[in-house]
């Protein structure tokens, strides 16, 4: 015990004096959680919060076109502005100078066609009522056609899904009016008579509601924000990261002779390397508390949502102690293989980036297919970005992370039977 005691005060010595390293290992991810919870937080603004600018040239004079004007403006995804008729073959130059990242020309004869298809809905629906269906279809089919297409340009800035909404708002606000006129024409078709706007607005207005909740383990019902997604994504990161530190340390003793001095010692190698793994999973242990206490204390300083602890603490301490585990033991390896202090940063850097990417950090798993999705599995990221999102989004307890934190033990042992063929090869221990 003594003997480790020793060889930690060594390697925190060490560590103390690699100012990069400390630098990378902290104050690095501290600005990449700020930076990027910020972009993530004004980008779920901007999609849950303000209104898509859209600007609509109206070249119809009749009451359809106004109703459609009317209807998307009440969807409240929108913020509609209009520009006067003649200004169609403009409108990208004003979407351009207004800053829109939508257009719509509605085109001269909506109003007529919305009319006309109304009323052989209508003649329809009478001619079923009467049993001449057969003259009426007939009717029916010189003097009507279909709605012609509305013109939608957009900014290719607005992604598919984001699209797919829009084109799904607007086509709810084009069928509300199609609908109404269709209501109308049928009324006063029977009735003779318009359609009363209090019997109109009952046959229109649903009094379903919806009510969206979201799904937790623990029922607490708390919508994640940018800060549960971003903060231990880029814990993990940071952890990964004392590879820069780790790695390069066990290099140069290897260059400079300190295994073959350390043989020559009543001592085992296995105890140098079990005192880096202490005080390095120490460092990776401080890391998660600095970057969890700015995402608590300093994000609603700065206009940044807090961050939320999940309810069961012990469980976020064994899956922080047990990522900060792997990420020694992965940088531990690779200095055992590489050959300059070079190739460990070099290697690092770039296999950490690459881990993170198939991991999850940088792109989510749900949204990766084939190839990608097999790979994260065998990202030690990934099953690590797994048991935190169990506890900061899901609500989860110690149990229902126990197969993330069995995937990650079982990565890490393999990790660190490599690491030991890797000295028995190199005659190091």
């Amino acid at each position: 015990m003594f003997k480790l005691w020793v060889s930690i005060k060594k390697d925190i010595r060490i560590l103390l004096r690699d100012k990069v390293g400390i630098s990378l290992m902290f104050v690095m991810p501290i600005i990449l959680v700020v930076v990027v919870t910020s972009i993530q937080n004004s980008t779920f603004q901007l999609v849950n919060k303000n209104k898509l600018p859209i600007i609509i040239c109206n070249t119809d004079t009749g009451k359809s076109s106004v109703q459609l004007i009317e209807s998307i403006d009440k969807i409240g995804m929108f913020k509609v502005s209009q520009i006067p008729k003649g200004h169609e073959k403009t409108i990208l130059d004003d979407m351009q100078s207004q800053d829109a990242l939508l257009g719509i020309v509605i085109p001269a004869n909506f109003s007529a066609e919305v009319n006309a298809k109304a009323k052989s809905a209508s003649d329809k629906a009478m001619a079923a009522f009467s049993g001449q269906t057969d003259t009426v279809k007939n009717t029916i089919k010189k003097e009507t056609s279909g709605i012609g297409p509305l013109t939608l340009y957009y900014n290719p800035v607005l992604q598919e899904s984001l699209r797919f909404s829009i084109q799904g708002a607007i086509r709810s606000a084009l069928q509300l009016v199609q609908t109404r006129e269709t209501l109308r024409t049928l009324y006063y078709s029977s009735n003779e008579k318009e359609l009363p706007k209090s019997l109109e607005n009952e046959m229109l207005n649903s009094n379903t509601t919806i009510n969206m909740l979201p799904v937790s383990k623990d029922g607490t019902r708390i919508t994640p924000n940018a800060s549960q997604h971003n903060v231990p994504a880029w814990t993990i990161f940071a952890m990964f990261f004392v590879i820069m530190s780790l790695g390069g340390s066990v290099v140069r003793e290897k260059v400079s002779g300190s295994f073959i001095r350390l043989k020559t010692l009543p001592t085992n190698y296995l105890v140098g390397l079990l005192s880096k793994q202490v005080t390095y999973l120490g460092v990776t242990l401080l890391q998660a508390v600095v970057i969890f206490s700015i995402g608590i204390w300093l994000f609603p300083y700065i206009g940044l949502p807090p961050l939320n602890l999940p309810q069961d603490l012990f469980a976020l301490f064994i899956v922080t102690l047990v990522c900060g585990w792997c990420a020694v033991s992965y940088a531990i390896c690779v200095g055992v293989f590489a050959q300059t202090q070079e190739q460990a940063n070099g290697f690092g850097a770039i296999s950490i980036v690459i881990l993170a990417c198939i991991g999850g950090l940088m792109v989510p798993s749900f949204a990766m297919q084939g190839l990608a999705k097999t790979l994260s599995n065998f990202s030690p990221m990934h099953w690590c970005l797994q048991a935190y999102y169990s506890l900061f989004l899901e609500g989860g307890k110690l149990k229902d992370v126990l197969n993330n934190i069995g995937s990650l033990f079982i990565i890490t042992v393999i990790i660190q039977f490599i690491t030991y063929l890797g000295l028995k090869r190199k005659n190091l221990i």
